[in-house]
């Protein structure tokens, strides 16, 4: 939108995901240092959107090693009269990023500047200018001391997507057999079979009406839903307190339970609602009541109802700690020690619209701290799967993405980067995927062992699929 005096409104397409003003820094809620009037030169402009399906927004980063409290402070566009002003409160966790939709205050032209001042609207922090609208971002890299340059998605509120660090793998072929094969009877399920997670003999399956699936081996190498303890049919899974139903969309397991993730309740499909959902499945009912629900919305950018929370995945702590993770709160290497009891792992989840992976501790009481942020270099994530024998993370695309699969490995630098990108098996055609599950290491014959897909479309009547990938 051109810089005016009075700034018109500007229609937009469907947006995949909007900014939220402002939104939760990563580690805003727990295990920061205390804020201060920090050195201005800590809060650098990080990223510009300017156009597209984004409204113009503004993104900070703080490069220093404690928090920052920018409440007060005030963004500009090239004319002066035009100020937006940050909201009391507002504070950058060390590393920490923070993204403004600045469209109500002025608009972003195609030759125009982001100013950063103080409060006292006199005092420059920092500033960029441009002469094209950003396509999709202009994008520091690196974050934070780099220079601007246009990166390949908009990744507000994360690491930016600078070469590698976006993703930009070139896909592969898949690493194990080309073949693949049904694994379940004819139209067991129907539609809408979502996320999966392998648990030794049990295959978990989330369905997006609200349903959980508890699947047990048929014998011939597929799986068919257990018949004890009122499985049959799967059961309704409910929010907290018994009402609602939530959109299944992702589900794992995990010390103290089993989690799925949901992006909003079907009772009120026109809303977000990103939790993660913890039940207990060892009774004997049709359905399920969560015993605790992490209501992510509020510290994630806004997106379609239907384009939320699509995956999660559990990492243990050990694992984390061994690789050196770096916690994006703290600026520090992830201390477990430090965060109140949270079951011994970190959460990730993964958001359809934007293709961005959040990772979490989930305190036991009901709290959470983000401590990750970053790109899948994908256009969308409907599946994470943590993969412990190769100390890797697994995004899934549907057939939006040709199916492919992407990697991530701990980075020396303590994130996770991008491993290796996948193209699907050769023998799958492009199903729309939204599931995918490894088997254990105790699995592995002759360096295989296998993988399953769902199909969220049934496709000739069957919602699994096998194959496999090398140990």
């Amino acid at each position: 939108m051109d810089s005016v005096t009075a700034p018109l409104p500007r229609p937009r397409a469907l947006a995949r995901f909007l900014v939220a003003a402002p939104l939760l820094a990563a580690g805003a809620l727990t295990g920061v240092p205390a804020a201060h009037a920090a050195p201005a030169d800590d809060v650098r402009i990080n990223e510009v959107v300017t156009t597209g399906d984004v409204n113009d927004s503004v993104e900070l980063y703080n490069k220093g090693g404690s928090s920052v409290d920018v409440s007060g402070w005030i963004l500009k566009d090239d004319d002066n009269d035009h100020t937006y002003k940050i909201p009391s409160g507002t504070t950058l966790a060390p590393g920490g990023f923070r993204a403004f939709d600045v469209s109500g205050a002025f608009g972003l032209g195609s030759a125009d500047q982001a100013r950063l001042y103080l409060a006292d609207g006199k005092t420059q922090v920092d500033g960029f200018s441009w002469s094209s609208h950003s396509n999709p971002s202009w994008s520091r890299c690196a974050d934070g001391t780099g220079a601007f340059k246009q990166a390949a998605s908009v990744t507000l509120g994360a690491a930016n997507a600078c070469g590698t660090g976006g993703g930009s793998t070139t896909p592969v072929a898949w690493p194990g057999g080309g073949s693949v094969a049904t694994a379940d009877g004819s139209n067991v399920f129907g539609e809408d079979l979502s996320g999966l997670y392998q648990d030794g003999s049990v295959l978990w399956a989330a369905q997006n009406s609200g349903k959980l699936w508890r699947l047990v081996r048929d014998g011939s190498g597929g799986w068919k839903p257990d018949t004890a303890n009122g499985w049959s049919s799967g059961k309704t899974l409910r929010f907290p307190g018994g009402s609602g139903s939530p959109d299944s969309e992702g589900v794992t397991v995990a010390a103290g339970g089993l989690f799925v993730a949901s992006e909003r309740n079907g009772d009120a499909s026109g809303t977000s609602r990103l939790s993660v959902l913890r039940y207990d499945v060892s009774g004997s009912g049709s359905s399920l009541t969560a015993t605790k629900e992490w209501n992510l919305t509020s510290d994630l950018p806004s997106t379609g109802s239907n384009l939320g929370l699509e995956a999660v995945t559990w990492v243990p702590d050990a694992s984390l700690t061994a690789a050196g993770f770096k916690d994006a709160s703290t600026g520090a290497a992830y201390d477990p020690a430090h965060y109140a009891a949270h079951g011994n792992g970190v959460f990730f989840v993964g958001v359809e619209g934007t293709g961005m992976v959040y990772g979490y501790v989930l305190a036991d009481s009901g709290s959470y701290t983000r401590i990750a942020s970053f790109s899948s270099g994908l256009s969308g994530v409907m599946e994470l799967q943590w993969e412990p024998q190769a100390s890797r993370l697994w995004a899934v695309c549907d057939d939006t993405c040709d199916g492919r699969h992407q990697t991530f490995t701990v980075s020396a630098a303590g994130a996770f980067a991008p491993a290796a990108t996948y193209n699907r098996p050769s023998g799958m055609a492009n199903y729309n995927n939204e599931g995918f599950a490894l088997a254990g290491a105790d699995e592995c014959v002759a360096g295989s062992k296998p993988v399953y897909w769902s199909d969220d479309a049934n496709d000739g009547g069957h919602a699994l699929r096998r194959g496999s990938v090398s140990c």
